[in-house]
Parts: C-alpha cells; sequence; structure tokens
C-alpha cells in the first residue's frame, strides 16, 4: 500500500522550518490549496537572477522528482509565476533569498 501523500501545506510548513534552520531566508507569496495545491519555489540569488522549480514526474523512474521552469532576470521569473498562478489559483508559492543558491529541494524528506 503506497504512503499517504503528505497535504501541501504540511509539507509546505516543514519545508519553510528545514529552512530557518538552514539559514536560507524565505517567504509564502502565494496560498494554494491546503490540501493538494502544486507547490512552485522560487529563489532569488540577490543578484537580479533566479530560478523557480515545481515538482513533477521523473519519466525514467516515475518518482517525483523537483524541475526547473524558469531560470532569468528576477522580473521575468517573477511573470512566468504570476502567469502560473492565475491558471492555477491553487499554486503556492514559495520565495527563497539566498546568494549561495540552496534550495535544500533535493534533501531527504523534501525531495521526495
Amino acid at each position: 500500500m503506497p504512503a499517504p501523500r503528505l497535504t501541501s501545506d504540511f509539507w509546505v510548513q516543514a519545508y519553510l522550518t528545514r529552512l530557518r534552520q538552514e539559514g536560507v531566508a524565505a517567504y509564502v507569496m502565494a496560498r494554494g490549496d491546503a490540501t493538494a495545491g502544486a507547490v512552485a519555489v522560487k529563489l532569488a540569488t540577490m543578484d537580479g537572477r533566479a530560478q523557480a522549480f515545481q515538482r513533477g514526474l521523473d519519466p525514467a523512474s516515475g518518482g517525483r522528482v523537483w524541475t526547473p521552469l524558469a531560470e532569468g532576470p528576477e522580473a521575468e521569473v517573477d511573470a512566468m509565476l504570476a502567469r502560473q498562478r492565475a491558471r492555477d489559483p491553487d499554486l503556492w508559492i514559495i520565495e527563497l533569498e539566498d546568494r549561495d543558491g540552496r534550495t535544500l529541494l533535493d534533501t531527504p524528506g523534501l525531495s521526495d
């Protein structure tokens, strides 16, 4: 029997806690559906550039992985996320600010 899925709200709160423990500034920019909303993570590296990630399925393994959505000037990444949010009001948007580019998305417990 597969393990039960975490709610989006629970995962976001755990993620924010983990980021705080590592000293990564993080903010909820948009709250999505608490139960099953998708989550996008924006990383601003404080140099005018940003990246955005969203969970998707890995075609090779069938598992869930974080995939890049956009990378470039921060304003362009923000505009792309605004378009995503307009299409999907259940989407959560979490913004990180870290000069070293840390997202912790590959950390066990957060990556799966």
